[in-house]
């Protein structure tokens, strides 16, 4: 029971990041998705993880998004109806970037 609770919120705080983060963000010059959401057991903390096209783009997306971790929080306060909203940081997925490189790689060799 509380791990579907669990995934619920992580569910609720990744789409409303998704959200958050492209109705704030100031630079249209990278896009940013939101891909997973990493929760602690007490439910306390909560990690998002996203990606950035062009990769090149990173570094200034996670300094954007985590000058702006209190304003989601707020943000999850006030539309959301989870009854605990946890502290919140950013960081990139590398493990997913890394996947879409492998695949690209595979593509490529394919092709050969």
């Amino acid at each position: 029971m509380k791990e579907n609770r669990k995934q619920m919120a992580g569910e609720v705080i990744r789409e409303m990041a998704g959200k958050f983060l492209a109705e704030n963000s100031t630079s249209k010059a990278s896009l940013m998705t939101v891909t997973k959401v990493s929760i602690s057991p007490d439910r306390a903390n909560a990690k998002i993880y996203f990606t950035t096209l062009p990769e090149s783009g990173e570094k200034g997306a996670l300094d954007f998004a985590k000058r702006h971790r209190s304003e989601f929080r707020q943000y999850l306060k006030d539309n959301s109806l989870l009854s605990r909203i946890p502290f919140i940081d950013f960081d990139i997925d590398y493990g997913e970037r890394n996947r879409q490189n492998i695949e690209e790689i595979s593509k490529k060799a394919a092709e050969l």
